[in-house]
């Protein structure tokens, strides 16, 4: 382990091996890369049209509720206007159906980590995703000297990014990067990473300078200062009839019906009543009591928080429809409907991942085998507008566990090319 550790009082299992898929999954995952890219673009269009009156009022509406206005005023600057994210991960399963993603994150922790995973497993001559240094290079990237920032509400990715930071000095020994908490008091750099959520604002006593100074154009700040970003409001949105002509126009047909296969059906937890002639679609539902009353198989749903919240991220939120008894499944609908003018939810189609076994070291060193299943996190950078797919983690959970997430339990491993891919391994 790296002098600086790499999560706070975090600990996980460890496998002899990575992670593997086929070359040609590699290829899938390169499109997606591209695909996400432009739907992040869309996004962003899709709510500045909004504000501008050429597309439904309702939209901007929705992503801007329970956000302080002040920051709703941030968010639509055009100072920022066509700025996204310039590191993207999403979150995979892998499925009977193939890969669905359950989450888009566009402050992802697990970079420090994940760039420790490739340099160590690449030295055992595992062909790993990225190389060596994919997320080293890959952060350069987008940050090629400069400052990063980080909230004690992210804390735990400290020691992560302290190694991150003494990587990028040994790889680029001519560039400074420093890291900084949320109270630093120095002149910044011209170019910081923003490693903190913008729920969180108001517990970063140096938020105020250094958005000043990205108004000024004096600090270029990624990702950008936009709120109404940071939620999981957009795959709902994407699943709109109202706006498929929109996303058609914006993706093209062909990255339109590709998303479709791997964006999970999403609705919005709206508490306003249908027209008596209107359903829920898919759903088939006219009211929410209706969804309430499903039978525990018909449940197989996921209730979410949108965003700008501090239960929108590590699963804090996420209430399982066929993982709970009906009187929980009750509270947690009405619970949701009831905070929607302040916290939007999301209800979601749950996907279940295969599983399969895999090995890791006990305590002891001894090898042992456990039945998991993966969510796989691969990392994209974007470097005027190349997108680059610079590494992945697979997070191997128990199978018995329903949302897959990092736990003490879980398996950590990188991801290597030309080994059995999910799939096969399952026919198998």
């Amino acid at each position: 382990m790296p002098e600086e550790g790499l999560f706070f009082e975090k600990s996980w299992r460890q496998s002899p091996e990575p992670f593997f898929i086929f070359p040609e999954f590699k290829k899938s995952l390169d499109q997606l890369g591209h695909r996400l890219h432009q739907f992040n673009k869309a996004c962003d269009l899709l709510y500045r049209l909004s504000v501008e009156g050429r597309q439904p009022a309702w939209i901007a509406t929705f992503l801007d509720q329970g956000k302080p206005e002040a920051l709703v005023e941030l968010g639509r600057s055009k100072i920022f206007q066509g700025e996204t994210a310039r590191v993207i991960r999403p979150d995979l399963l892998l499925t009977e159906e193939g890969i669905k993603i359950c989450e888009l994150d566009q402050i992802p922790g697990g970079i420090g980590l994940t760039a420790w995973l490739q340099k160590i497993y690449n030295s055992f001559g595992y062909e790993v995703l990225g190389g060596a240094d994919g997320m080293i290079e890959g952060f350069h990237s987008i940050l090629p000297g400069g400052d990063i920032v980080i909230s004690q509400e992210s804390d735990t990715y400290r020691p992560e990014m302290q190694y991150l930071v003494r990587r990028l000095h040994e790889r680029f020994s001519k560039k400074k990067w420093r890291l900084f908490s949320s109270d630093n008091k120095e002149k910044w750099a011209s170019h910081v990473y923003r490693f903190f959520e913008l729920f969180d604002v108001s517990n970063i006593s140096c938020a105020t300078e250094l958005f000043k100074g990205a108004l000024k154009k004096e600090i270029s700040i990624t990702p950008p200062l936009k709120p109404q970003l940071e939620e999981k409001l957009w795959f709902a949105l994407f699943w709109m009839k109202p706006l498929q002509d929109f996303w058609i126009r914006e993706l093209s047909q062909r990255g339109w019906e590709q998303l479709k296969k791997v964006i999970p059906y999403t609705w919005v937890l709206n508490p306003e009543p249908l027209p008596p002639n209107a359903v829920y679609p898919r759903l088939e539902a006219q009211s929410w009591d209706e969804v309430v009353a499903l039978s525990q198989r018909d449940r197989e749903l996921v209730i979410k928080i949108s965003g700008f919240d501090e239960r929108a991220w590590g699963s804090r939120s996420v209430v399982v429809g066929s993982d709970c008894s009906k009187q929980e499944w009750s509270e947690a609908l009405t619970k949701a409907l009831g905070e929607f003018q302040k916290h939007p939810h999301i209800l979601q189609v749950f996907h279940h991942s295969l599983s399969q076994e895999y090995s890791y070291f006990g305590d002891h060193g001894e090898l042992l085998a456990m039945k998991g299943r993966v969510r796989l996190t691969p990392y994209y950078f974007i470097d005027n507008e190349k997108i680059n797919l610079s590494g992945a983690l697979a997070t191997i959970c128990p199978a018995d566990k329903k949302l897959l997430h990092g736990m003490s339990e879980a398996i950590l491993v990188p991801v290597a090319i030309n080994g059995l891919c999910y799939s096969e391994v399952n026919r198998l």
